[in-house]
């Protein structure tokens, strides 16, 4: 189970990752999905939060009002909702940039250009879990462990088959 720090930033940091990979339409969902997670807030400590964060409510295309953050690298663009913008997103960079997979026991290296790794960890680590505890990168490697003690080629190989399938 993964700890998270009784911190402003460890906090912040699930906000972001829960507004990305859920459909959140008020605070009260949110505390709930922090509760679950063992993060207890107020309700004025998530509205601090959400403020700073740049926190927008945004429609869907069903009409719901959710919220949304806005993207990383300065991209104003909010991002919301259920996870499959990040993972289409994994799917692409994972096309573009991967160059190998390599695996054994809990490891997982892939390799990319130089200059690329940093991007594709991100992208992995905001797709949500497929089966790793994290992401470490270099220039033009990115170690994924695994959180099965033999999951490493099982990882590979749905990364190999992520770049092999069309967009």
């Amino acid at each position: 189970m993964t700890r998270i720090p009784a911190t402003k930033a460890a906090r912040q940091q699930l906000i972001v990752d829960l507004l990305t990979r859920h459909s959140v339409r008020s605070q009260s969902d949110l505390l709930a999905l922090l509760a679950d997670r063992g993060v207890t807030a107020t309700v004025s400590t998530l509205s601090r939060d959400l403020d700073e964060l740049g926190a927008v409510r945004v429609r869907q295309s069903d009409g719901t009002l959710v919220y949304a953050v806005p993207a990383e690298g300065g991209d104003p663009t909010p991002r919301a909702g259920d996870g499959s913008a990040a993972v289409a997103r994994l799917q692409r960079l994972v096309r573009e940039l991967m160059v190998t997979a390599d695996a054994t026991a809990n490891l997982v290296v892939l390799r990319t250009p130089p200059g690329a790794a940093q991007f594709l960890a991100s992208a992995i680590d905001h797709a949500g879990s497929v089966g790793t505890l994290g992401t470490i990168a270099g220039d033009d490697t990115v170690l994924l462990i695994c959180r099965d003690p033999d999951g490493g080629p099982a990882v590979a190989e749905y990364f190999t088959q992520l770049a092999g399938q069309s967009a």
